[in-house]
């Protein structure tokens, strides 16, 4: 199926960037801050649960991240919480949004060999805002034909990006640290996916199915080059 590729989409966050530590770390912040309010209380856990409550209506993204913070601290401090305990937390959403890029390992080699041969786009979810502002500081937008930038990541999204490329699924190859957003949708309205695991991955991302056809694990973005060469 690899020899019908037209077009290859790479997510951005843990895919062509360092992205989800930081999330993590924050949650670890956010945990120390409120320790004295709920000493008994699984805070991250609490933050995730917010986290999902949200995603309806905030979608993902810094901001949305940011948001949840402030909400889980206002619960389980029973209202109590300090101001300047909010403003620190204000503060670590403004970092997440500011942080400076670092470009997963061959990523700067890989796209330029891929770019003369095939059209590159990102397909990626999040805040319009925030996404466009990592993706200007990569120094990666030469790269790529088109930018989607996804308030999520269904196969009626894919669909929809794939009749606006004007192309057939099975052109179409999906590289990402997600099965569950990158790989999976994709690989169900017949397209094809390159799962790149990321060592952090996000509890709403994991998923234990295992898909088969027309799907590729690789351990670096460099063997991508590898998989396409050998057709």
């Amino acid at each position: 199926m690899l020899n019908k590729i037209k077009v290859i989409g790479f997510d951005a966050d843990d895919t062509l960037w360092v992205n989800e530590p930081y999330f993590r770390d924050a949650e670890f912040k956010l945990a120390e801050l409120l320790k004295p309010y709920a000493p008994d209380v699984d805070i991250i856990a609490e933050l995730y649960n917010t986290e999902m409550k949200n995603l309806s209506l905030y979608g993902y993204g810094a901001k949305a991240f940011t948001l949840s913070l402030i909400e889980t601290a206002i619960k389980l401090s029973g209202s109590k919480v300090e101001t300047a305990i909010i403003n620190e937390i204000i503060q670590m959403g403004q970092n997440l949004m500011n942080i400076s890029i670092e470009l997963l390992d061959h990523v700067d080699e890989v796209l330029p060999k891929l770019k003369s041969k095939y059209k590159l786009i990102v397909a990626t979810k999040g805040d319009l805002l925030d996404q466009e502002r990592k993706l200007s500081k990569s120094g990666l937008l030469p790269y790529f034909h088109h930018i989607e930038i996804m308030s999520d990541k269904k196969e009626s999204d894919y669909q929809r990006l794939i009749e606006n490329l004007n192309i057939l699924p099975e052109e179409f190859l999906m590289v990402g640290n997600s099965l569950k957003s990158d790989i999976l949708p994709v690989l169900a309205i017949g397209g094809a996916g390159v799962h790149v695991p990321f060592h952090t991955t996000w509890q709403h991302e994991t998923v234990t199915e295992v898909p088969t056809d027309h799907y590729y694990e690789i351990e670096s973005i460099h063997q991508l080059s590898d998989i396409l060469d050998n057709l």
